[in-house]
């Protein structure tokens, strides 16, 4: 893997309450620099982002009822067509994990397909964030096999906002569910190229991470070691 593969792995993030003009300028130019693959951000700033990434083809991803995923369907659908029209490429939305807990199955199947189609319909990326941390090993399984049949373009580990981010053994468990026919994002407390590698070498496609320059740094220097 040379550094800019590794780099077109990256959702670049910044999700802090505080972000400001500034930050986002700062976020767009380093992932310019870099080439990651989308710039992670709420979804009021996506017009913003939009305009300061034109003529590059890194994408713009807005997380939608983020970080807890719980409001209603109605309100996560007009917060993804708000995100799409103002210029979203990738939308990453919450399920609603109280749901998940109390096995509603039928609707975290309805809100996954909901969402989906809106999105694929305007031919915009969707991850489908699980929030691990909440779950168990079981849950995580079953909420998986739900994607597999809907087929979000991806399933994610964590919002990066709960107890633990993600982790290589659940990274694991939702592949191994899902096979080839969904990717796998991993977000959460990824801050160095070792944790990133692990999530990498366990099936993830995508790596969420507000280090990526930190990681391929450290990539870079793991290589020359060699």
């Amino acid at each position: 893997m040379t550094k800019e593969e590794l780099a077109s792995m990256f959702d670049h993030t910044f999700l802090k309450a505080y972000a400001s003009r500034d930050d986002f300028i700062k976020l767009c130019d380093e992932a310019k620099d870099i080439g990651a693959a989308m710039v992670a951000i709420n979804s009021e700033p996506v017009k913003l982002c939009k305009e300061l990434l034109q003529g590059t083809n890194i994408h713009v991803g807005a997380a939608i009822s983020f970080p807890l995923g719980q409001t209603t369907l109605d309100i996560k659908l007009a917060e993804t067509k708000q995100a799409i029209d103002d210029g979203a490429d990738e939308i990453d939305y919450v399920i609603n994990i109280g749901k998940a807990k109390m096995h509603d199955w039928n609707y975290i199947e309805q809100e996954m397909r909901s969402i989906v189609e809106l999105c694929h319909e305007n031919q915009v990326i969707c991850k489908v964030i699980f929030e691990n941390c909440y779950l168990t090993k079981e849950e995580i399984v079953k909420i998986a096999e739900i994607a597999k049949g809907v087929k979000p373009d991806y399933i994610k580990t964590s919002t990066g906002f709960g107890t633990s981010g993600a982790t290589v053994e659940d990274v694991r468990l939702m592949k191994e569910t899902v096979g080839d026919e969904v990717k796998v994002k991993a977000a959460g407390g990824i801050r160095d190229w070792k944790t990133c590698r692990a999530m990498i070498e366990a099936g993830a496609s995508r790596i969420g991470t507000s280090s990526s320059l930190k990681i391929l740094e450290e990539f870079e220097e793991d290589n020359h070691k060699l």
